[in-house]
């Protein structure tokens, strides 16, 4: 496919509302996010935050319609319209009355870099301090404890604000291209991932939507109601809990998972090897799927 010839072709500016300060919010369709966390996480921002969209991706440059294609939609046999997916940009506040920005829809496929520079220009007009990127990966945790946050960032000073860390090389999205693009123009950014129990990343597991919506008061000053993803969680634990006393083998599994946790402190974190990480994350890249759970190591 053909390049666009500059980032200003691909969007539609739709409005020129002045903003203070906004954290940008950044969650693709598409790319890695074990139990649907951290969609979950965007779809309640959304509810909140009274949004307007202010930006429209031209996605006829960057999607290929063959992967995600737009949904038919058909009334006694009559086609009466089709629904294509989007990328847009939407502006709202948060429980504090923070400016915040969302950057929500299909990750693109084609022209990555005309793209970061077209985030990036709007990033400018509209002031954005921090970029924040939100995901989710599957780890050996169990349910029933807290989902752990971890971080990517652009510098060693952003990593450390309190989230865990680790060193691997794994398949990148346009979120971490992102993520570059906006240290090297002076913008503060992260990715903030929670760990999602491997036996449940294949369903949507709300517990870890909600330690990302505390985690963004943390990295980013945002405040937003996490009572509704609570309320989720509490009903997806105690079907996991009927499950694990279903089976003896599931006891066991989970006991050890839960010794191992309690283990760990946030001083001596003991993280899977590199290896081992990306192993985890590239396979999760290839069989996600809507299986229900199976609580199988």
């Amino acid at each position: 496919m053909s390049r666009p010839t500059s980032p200003e072709n691909i969007y539609t500016l739709l409005r020129t509302t002045e903003l203070d300060q906004p954290a940008l919010l950044v969650h693709f369709e598409g790319w890695i996010d074990a139990g649907q966390s951290a969609g979950l996480a965007i779809s309640h921002i959304l509810e909140q935050i009274d949004p307007h969209v202010v930006a429209r991706f031209e996605t006829e440059w960057l999607l290929d319609h063959r992967a995600r294609r737009p949904t038919m939609h058909v009334v006694d046999g009559v086609n009466v319209g089709l629904d294509w997916p989007t990328i847009e940009l939407a502006a709202g506040q948060d429980s504090d009355g923070n400016d915040v920005l969302v950057l929500h829809g299909a990750e693109p496929d084609h022209n990555w870099r005309t793209f970061v520079d077209a985030v990036l220009e709007l990033a400018d007009r509209f002031g954005v301090r921090r970029m924040l990127g939100l995901g989710a990966y599957p780890a050996a945790v169990p349910h029933t404890r807290p989902s752990r946050l971890s971080v990517t960032a652009s510098t060693p000073e952003i990593a450390g604000e309190g989230f865990t860390g680790a060193t691997l090389d794994v398949p990148a999205g346009v979120e971490s291209a992102l993520e570059r693009a906006f240290e090297r123009a002076g913008i503060d950014a992260l990715g903030v991932w929670a760990q999602v129990p491997h036996y449940v990343s294949g369903v949507p597991y709300a517990a870890a939507a909600q330690s990302l919506l505390e985690g963004l008061e943390t990295a980013a000053g945002l405040t937003f109601d996490g009572s509704k993803l609570a309320t989720e969680a509490i009903a997806t634990r105690n079907r996991l809990d009927a499950l694990v006393r279903s089976e003896d083998g599931h006891g066991e599994m989970l006991a050890q998972l839960e010794d191992q946790h309690d283990q760990l402190t946030q001083a001596d974190i003991q993280l899977p090897t590199s290896d081992e990480l990306a192993a985890e994350v590239e396979r999760f890249l290839r069989s996600q799927d809507d299986s229900p759970p199976d609580l199988q190591p």
